[in-house]
């Protein structure tokens, strides 16, 4: 009779802690989801992660899908909204914007505080996760929803209303300065190679390469040898998820 009074109160715990989940979900997107598991995995950071048949499961590839999903939702919001930048700019503007600061700031600004599950006994895990907690939350959503209707949360749920976005196209970034540091506290030894590169109508383009120590990271382009340098800098930063 103890056992089934026990079993009656864990499960309107669970209960309740999917409706609580459900209502998170419908003020974060504005949809109820329709496959609840797919959140509650999107959730689960791998510190409370849950072994099954020997695999840890957690948020960590849900992560991994919503990363790609949303970088494709905001290369196609760019790409229309900015009709005659090149790709240069559009690139730029597309990892200000899903930079690991950036989405952790969005990220606080929607809620997913109020929903991540993780070890409540590492307080610095919190901030440090909630951009990726986000992520996980896009690619659930497009399990569950599909692409069009994920992305529109993208666009309409995160994007305009937690993103200036004028602010991020004229703010200036020193990625080449942010990637030394970067490598200055790892005690690592990091060099840029600028080249010759082809021929545009608006003038040569040069080519720059990253290298700490002997391994080649990021290659940028530009018309200029700073902005080349710049912009193999900002791809270091995103094969490295520098924050």
């Amino acid at each position: 009779m103890w056992s089934f009074v026990l079993l009656q109160r864990s499960n309107s715990k669970i209960r309740k802690e999917e409706q609580r989940l459900i209502a998170a979900i419908r003020n974060i997107a504005g949809f109820s989801p329709s496959n609840l598991a797919i959140y509650k995995l999107a959730v689960l950071h791998s510190s409370r992660a849950v072994e099954r048949e020997g695999f840890r499961e957690s948020n960590e590839r849900l992560e991994y899908l919503g990363d790609a999903i949303l970088g494709a939702a905001i290369a196609d919001y760019l790409f229309k909204k900015y009709p005659f930048k090149d790709e240069g700019f559009l690139t730029e503007i597309r990892s200000r914007i899903v930079n690991r600061e950036s989405l952790n700031q969005i990220a606080r600004k929607v809620g997913i505080q109020t929903i991540v599950q993780y070890d409540s006994r590492n307080q610095q895990l919190q901030h440090a996760i909630l951009g990726n907690t986000l992520e996980a939350l896009v690619g659930a959503i497009y399990l569950d929803k599909g692409y069009l209707q994920c992305k529109k949360f993208v666009i309409n749920k995160l994007v305009q209303p937690h993103l200036d976005l004028d602010t991020v196209v004229h703010s200036t970034t020193n990625y080449k300065s942010k990637v030394i540091e970067w490598a200055q506290r790892k005690s690592l030894e990091i060099r840029f190679e600028v080249t010759n590169g082809r021929d545009r109508k608006s003038g040569r383009e040069f080519v720059a390469q990253v290298y700490i120590g002997e391994q080649p990271y990021g290659l940028g382009y530009g018309l200029t040898k700073k902005k080349a340098e710049q912009h193999a800098a900002l791809k270091t930063i995103e094969l490295l998820n520098i924050s």
